[in-house]
């Protein structure tokens, strides 16, 4: 990609075009399945793969990064659940502070931890407000980070807390559902995050159908992640 990758997708938000990205989890994932399931991406029409996982393997990320770049041309990006998650064979990197909770693990730790791995590498790194969203499950996300996620009734606090995001220099907002969620964001709380931001508005959990994803771009979502729909192959 000539461009970088928040500079093609703010291009594409102002063309109003909405973007999609396939969330691989190398634990769930084999190898050798990788060049299959590369073509299953681009038949997809998808812009991105994301990377990433709640308790990956040290040293799987960057084996499955290397075989990933190998069968596919898309910008993959990591979505990193810690640290030991980085490598310099992806383009990017969403660097993510875990907004909705108040671990401090996940809001400042963890991104220290990564600065000596970041500072020797040529990722382009994208700060990205993390806010997860109660799904209706006990997602891996929610018991690794021993945070509670924000109600989807509670739509004041989750627009404040994007807000705050944006005001803290993000340049992404990531809503998150958790990985399996049985209720996706809800449509209501995605008009409100993104009427009151001004930065791109990706959403992500619990959405298992191509209806779901237009729902959800319909919604105000820019960026919408699918992960297990497309392990499963229902997508």
């Amino acid at each position: 990609m000539s461009k970088s990758i928040l500079n093609f997708i703010q291009t594409a938000i102002k063309k109003g075009d909405k973007l999609l990205a396939i969330l691989l989890d190398p634990d769930k994932t084999s190898l050798k399945d990788i060049p299959a399931i590369s073509k299953r991406i681009e038949k997809l029409k998808a812009n991105f793969v994301f990377v990433g996982g709640s308790s990956i393997q040290k040293g799987i990320t960057e084996i499955f990064v290397k075989s990933l770049k190998n069968n596919t041309e898309l910008p993959v990006i990591l979505f990193p659940g810690d640290y030991s998650q980085i490598t310099n064979y992806a383009d990017g990197i969403l660097f993510l502070s875990l907004l909705s909770g108040r671990n401090p693990e996940y809001l400042i730790e963890q991104q220290i931890k990564a600065v000596p791995f970041l500072k020797n590498t040529s990722l382009e790194i994208i700060p990205t407000g993390y806010i997860l969203i109660d799904g209706g499950t006990n997602s891996s996300v929610l018991k690794i980070s021993n945070t509670k996620p924000i109600t989807q009734t509670n739509i004041k606090l989750a627009v404040n807390t994007a807000v705050a995001g944006e005001y803290k220099g993000k340049q992404l907002i990531y809503l998150e559902a958790g990985s399996g969620a049985k209720n996706p964001v809800n449509s209501k709380l995605i008009a409100k995050v993104k009427q009151q931001i001004s930065i791109p508005l990706i959403v992500g959990g619990g959405i298992k159908t191509k209806q779901q994803i237009q729902a959800v771009f319909s919604s105000g979502a820019d960026i919408v992640v699918v992960g297990n729909a497309f392990e499963n192959k229902t997508l």
